[in-house]
């Protein structure tokens, strides 16, 4: 059986959901270890392909495959967020009780922790050190030109495409 007919795609989102939502929300469980985190990102991988343009020209016969595709990067992205959350949270419990930050700020400063991450995962390896070279040391272009071995055109336009970066998250 097909799963794509001419009927419109919201219809075809629901028959999928009511075809595959419990085996996705198992197969999100056994991977992340916890019902609710697998119930949370099964809910979210049918909001991506809701909204996705490319719905009904993707994976029309392999409709599981679009659902483990998506799922899959919606758990790099939650392992990803942990890890920034923990070492977060980790940071801050140093601080003393009355410098402790509120928890709603807490989770802003988490969820622009998180994108920051994102960036900086975005670049290329050579782009993000010397970002990070320019940002977190404070060195100088010529500095990181030196260093790296590299012309100070190319650390300019590192910079640059770092920076472009940075633009966009924002």
């Amino acid at each position: 059986m097909s799963f794509l007919s001419d009927q419109s795609p919201a219809v075809n989102v629901e028959s999928l959901y009511c075809n595959d939502h419990r085996w996705l929300q198992g197969w999100l469980r056994r991977k992340l270890g916890n019902a609710h985190d697998a119930a949370d990102l099964a809910h979210d991988t049918f909001l991506r392909i809701l909204s996705s343009q490319a719905f009904n020209q993707h994976y029309s016969n392999e409709p599981r495959a679009l659902l483990t595709h998506i799922a899959k990067g919606l758990v790099v992205d939650h392992w990803r967020r942990k890890a920034v959350e923990t070492a977060y949270l980790d940071a801050i419990s140093q601080l003393p009780a009355q410098h402790a930050p509120s928890a709603e700020t807490r989770l802003l400063i988490i969820e622009a922790l998180v994108r920051i991450d994102t960036m900086l995962a975005g670049m290329t390896p050579r782009i993000r050190q010397v970002f990070l070279m320019a940002q977190l040391h404070g060195m100088t272009l010529a500095q990181i030109s030196e260093h790296m071995t590299m012309s100070l055109i190319t650390v300019r336009r590192d910079i640059q495409k770092a920076l472009l970066a940075c633009l966009a998250v924002a």
